[in-house]
């Protein structure tokens, strides 16, 4: 059995962005053991992050779950501050380096699981 040419693409496109999810999973597993408590000292403030900061010691999906929630606040910060969830001090003194990091790991996860829903509405649809 010989795959065609848009086979070949598909199968090339699908590999390469699961392989991205499982390092970017890697990743965030990574910043989240290294720096949770970075993240939660500068963030001590924020109702929304620290009424989850106790599910960081339910183990990795626990900091995930965590680093979730303040990658959600990093990305959009104004909605947080409009209900009360944040703090404008805390974000303001949050380091920028992390607070760069954190939004581009949550842009990027975004893109790989639109890139993944992509591929399985190609397949579900017979387009290859």
């Amino acid at each position: 059995m010989s795959l065609s040419t848009a086979e070949k693409i598909f199968l090339c496109v699908a590999l390469i962005d699961f392989g991205s999810i499982f390092v970017w999973i890697g990743i965030a597993l990574h910043l989240s053991y290294t720096k949770m408590d970075l993240m939660l000292a500068h963030l001590k403030n924020c109702p929304a992050v620290m009424i989850r900061a106790p599910f960081k010691d339910g183990g990795p999906s626990g900091r995930l779950f965590v680093q979730g929630a303040i990658m959600g606040l990093m990305t959009t910060p104004r909605l947080y501050l409009r209900d009360g969830g944040a703090s404008a001090e805390d974000l303001k003194n949050f380091p920028a380096d992390l607070k760069r990091k954190l939004i581009i790991l949550h842009r990027t996860g975004w893109v790989l699981l639109l890139v993944m829903c992509g591929l399985a509405a190609v397949a579900e649809f017979d387009l290859v």
